[in-house]
């Protein structure tokens, strides 16, 4: 596929466009200013330049000069904010292919890109679902859902995973609630060599302590009250796979005990059994709590921290990843599109520096529920900050509510429901908004079918 340079001092703009037509199928490059754009036009092979009017250190006019002295093959087109007609006609005249006006209609853009090519359209039923090529380096398949960063902080994280997947390493997963810490596990398990079998995923939070044998190693008919046939554990289920343990932290000091025997001897017994199971696992752990400082409180096993921390991946915040933001809310644009059968174009202006600008204390899962939200809401093309959360925007803070409660079985959904969409998704924060404990959250969400 045809590879494009964009030239655009405005960062923000230059990443959503190249994002857009990745996702057209096309291999995109950028570069914030004329010297920048020379020396990748030097180095490497493009087919198209699509370059702003006013850069910071030459005007595109000054580029464009230079392209037809010096990479006369490559076709360029103009885009800038001072259409004149007078710019339009000296383009032409230097070689420009085509001439546009911001703000760029993304259709009319992408007509023009495959004219100036003789690129055929692809049929509207599978150009929105292609896959971009993948750069040398790159894991072998893109997740639908999920895209990789780009700041010196995601390049970091990804880099590490490429590292130890291929290894058969414990690997303890590190960070904050809305990190991704779940989505980096199942990476690690594709791009394993494990990737063939089960992936098998526990959340440690929502076991309640008396079943926790019986959800780690199963159990046989009668084992105990209640257990009316014979139940798989996660350890046989995962056999020959990976066994992805989130939020470790939250492990009773028994059931621990019982983990680090199973991985240890790496077989299991279900309760109930006297038969013993051999089981091969590839162990990936999961947590936002510091878990040297639970091991100083006596509340988790220091030997069963080494056994799961083969090698430690620590997840940056998205405050960490300013740069990646309109990348992220690009991406999840899309799958809002598709999932609530809109076709909002993408975030105007304001938007776009409300969303830099903002710490989202609830990360890649808050950011995700507010540009669903956001979409949902727009009217127009673009989104707008009247679209957005007040709390992202810096706007009049709501009305102070009574705290929530769950007093009222008859409204107690409803209370749950509010409570996660306050929280941002976090369950931990939920929790402490409705005054129960994270188990007996974590009881009620299954009991309504709240994922």
């Amino acid at each position: 596929m045809d590879r494009i340079l964009i030239v655009d001092d405005d960062v923000t703009f230059a990443l959503m466009l190249s994002t857009w037509l990745s996702k057209k199928g096309f291999r995109v490059a950028t570069a914030s200013s004329a010297e920048a754009g020379r020396k990748l036009l030097a180095a490497e092979s493009f087919a198209l330049v699509l370059t702003d009017m006013r850069l910071p250190d030459q005007d595109g006019i000054g580029l464009l000069g230079w392209i037809a002295e010096h990479a006369p093959g490559v076709k360029t087109i103009v885009m800038t904010s001072y259409a004149e007609i007078q710019n339009a006609v000296r383009c032409m005249k230097l070689g420009a292919r085509d001439y546009v006006a911001k703000p760029v209609n993304p259709d009319e853009l992408l007509k023009k890109i495959r004219e100036a090519l003789d690129v055929p359209a692809a049929p509207a039923a599978k150009s929105a679902s292609k896959p971009a090529p993948r750069a040398a380096g790159s894991f072998s398949e893109q997740p639908l859902n999920y895209i990789e960063g780009r700041s010196d902080a995601a390049r970091q994280l990804y880099e590490h995973i490429r590292l130890v997947a291929p290894t058969n390493m414990s690997v303890l997963v590190n960070g904050a609630s809305g990190t991704g810490k779940e989505h980096v596990a199942q990476l690690i398990h594709r791009e394993s060599k494990r990737a063939g079998k089960p992936f098998v995923a526990v959340d440690c939070g929502a076991i309640p302590r008396d079943l926790a044998a019986s959800e780690f190693f199963g159990h046989v008919k009668g084992a105990f009250t209640g257990a009316l046939a014979d139940k798989t554990g996660a350890f046989e289920a995962a056999d020959g796979g990976t066994l992805f343990l989130d939020e470790v932290g939250n492990l009773g000091y028994e059931t621990q005990v019982q983990l680090l025997r199973a991985l240890q001897e790496r077989r299991i017994r279900p309760v109930g059994s006297n038969r013993e199971i051999p089981v091969d696992i590839r162990l990936v752990a999961a947590t936002n709590e510091d878990l040297e400082a639970a091991i100083a409180r006596g509340t988790f096993r220091a030997d069963l921290y080494h056994r799961i921390n083969s090698f430690t991946l620590r997840m940056p915040c998205l405050r960490q990843m300013r740069g990646d933001i309109p990348l992220f809310a690009d991406f999840f644009l899309d799958q809002a599109n598709r999932e609530l059968d809109k076709r909002i174009v993408g975030f105007d202006a304001a938007v776009a520096a409300a969303l830099a600008a903002y710490d989202w204390p609830g990360n890649l899962r808050q950011l995700k529920n507010a540009v669903m939200s956001a979409t949902l809401l727009a009217a127009g093309e673009y989104i707008t900050c009247r679209d957005l959360p007040a709390e992202v925007t810096g706007g009049p803070a709501e009305p102070a509510e009574a705290p929530l409660s769950l007093r009222d079985p008859a409204s107690e959904e409803e209370q749950i429901r509010r409570a996660l969409a306050t929280a941002g998704g976090n369950k931990s924060q939920a929790a402490k908004l409705l005054g129960i404990d994270r188990k007996t959250l974590y009881n009620k969400l299954h009991l309504y079918g709240i994922e």
